[in-house]
């Protein structure tokens, strides 16, 4: 499932269960609800030690730097593992923890036990797992760490282009 999307469109989010930035429960969210403009997606666990160290200050400075300020951004777990742990209830948790007014989904393995359908159509490694997406819908950047500075100068030039 590691093979890289970037230069690929972007797929719609399957998510089937959502909290608002508020953590009240809402209907599943869709790319274009992120708006039109970048958007980056988080995957995480709620037991993932990566998660919790690298992933979430990362999101974290994101979310924060004023020149993020119009992109779009939501956090996935993708519970593919540890599934009495990583369960939605944990979503508020998260969110409180780091202050993220984002909203927070939550997708587990199917009743067949597949990986989620998030992590196979975003082709992801694990967690933590970043995707940077451009207006156009196009996939920047995937991967276990994002670079910051990359992406924030895609959305300071206000185009789909991340050199």
């Amino acid at each position: 499932m590691t093979q890289s999307i970037a230069g690929l469109p972007a797929p719609e989010l399957v998510v089937p269960y959502w909290i608002d930035a508020e953590g009240k429960e809402r209907l599943p969210l869709t790319l274009k609800e992120l708006g039109a403009r970048h958007r980056l997606l988080f995957f995480f666990q709620h037991w993932c030690g990566g998660c919790h160290s690298h992933g979430f200050p990362t999101l974290q400075a994101l979310v924060q730097d004023p020149r993020t300020t119009n992109v779009g951004v939501a956090a996935v777990q993708t519970a593919f593992e540890g599934a009495y742990v990583n369960t939605r209830d944990k979503l508020p948790l998260d969110q409180q923890r780091y202050g993220l007014r984002i909203p927070f989904g939550h997708e587990g393995r199917s009743s067949l036990g597949d990986y989620p359908a998030t992590m196979k159509n975003y082709c992801t490694g694990g967690t933590p797992w970043f995707v940077a997406i451009d207006p156009d819908g196009v996939v920047l950047q995937d991967g276990f760490a994002i670079e910051i500075d990359r992406f924030i100068r895609a959305v300071a030039e206000g185009g789909p282009t991340f050199r």
